[in-house]
């Protein structure tokens, strides 16, 4: 796996820069080329997934089970994965071109050990053929998703259960695992999986505003979910006749029955 994900990132590795690289969905912050502390708002910081998510129900739970004090090594690792899981989307293709601002330094990093810029690349190209390979529809990870029935003896993990409690058809997966209190590439994951499995589907986007176009409402923007695991076919729009108007098809009916009528009049 030796893709590129941003030339601008190696160059700036290869001089060993210091500053924040500032991209369309995040911020990497190097020093002397390499990466110490990644931002997205995307993906929650370290605060929120040590506290166990942004509401009540779920920060409560993470209390239950989890001593008041975490040591340096347990707090390292979540560091680790908070960077790897902002740095995921920072580097996410984006519409506008990338900068670098020198000498920037990030104002919630604390002390940790860096990563390399090649090590960082080639574990977002992991996590991106990973998403895919259990389902390759990306318009899933920034839609609200709501949860289907699930079928006679299919189960579900604990995980999902969460998940699928929490999908009100107006969270999108970021929303979910700021929600949660869980990495936000981790939640994609497990919301391709619940989609693999037939769980979990896009709502239909509402009519669009504005003039009628003679034309019914269109399909949903995401596939829906056949129970197979494969995208189900999507009904084609039926076309609208213009208000007033009389449909085509009635007019050989009211012909055949001014035929009907003059023969009779003609027996009479």
């Amino acid at each position: 796996m030796n893709g590129v994900v941003s030339p601008m990132l190696r160059r700036l590795a290869a001089d060993r820069a210091t500053g924040a690289l500032v991209r369309d969905h995040g911020t990497l912050y190097l020093v002397e080329g390499q990466v110490v502390h990644a931002e997205s708002p995307v993906a929650p910081g370290l605060d929120i997934l040590l506290a166990g998510g942004s509401d009540r129900r779920s920060a409560a739970r993470a209390r239950t089970g989890r001593p008041g004090r975490i040591g340096d090594g347990e707090r390292e690792i979540c560091r680790l994965g908070a960077l790897f899981d902002a740095a995921f989307f920072a580097l996410a293709p984006g519409r506008g071109p990338a900068r670098f601002r020198y000498g920037a330094e990030p104002r919630h990093a604390g002390p940790g050990r860096p990563v390399p810029a090649v090590a960082l690349e080639r574990e977002t190209l992991r996590r991106r053929e990973l998403l895919d390979s259990v389902w390759p529809y990306p318009a899933l990870d920034a839609a609200p998703v709501v949860p289907r029935p699930t079928a006679p003896g299919q189960t579900v993990t604990a995980r999902g259960r969460a998940l699928l409690a929490r999908a009100d058809g107006t969270r999108t997966p970021a929303q979910l695992a700021w929600v949660l209190g869980r990495p936000a590439f981790h939640t994609l994951l497990e919301i391709r999986r619940l989609a693999a499995a037939g769980l979990v589907e896009t709502p239909a986007p509402p009519p669009p505003a504005g003039p009628s176009t003679g034309t019914a409402a269109a399909p949903a923007a995401a596939p829906a979910v056949a129970p197979g695991g494969a995208p189900a076919p999507v009904p084609l729009p039926l076309p609208l006749p213009p208000s007033g108007a009389v449909p085509a098809a009635d007019h050989p009916d009211i012909a055949l029955l001014r035929r009907v009528r003059d023969a009779l009049e003609a027996r009479l």
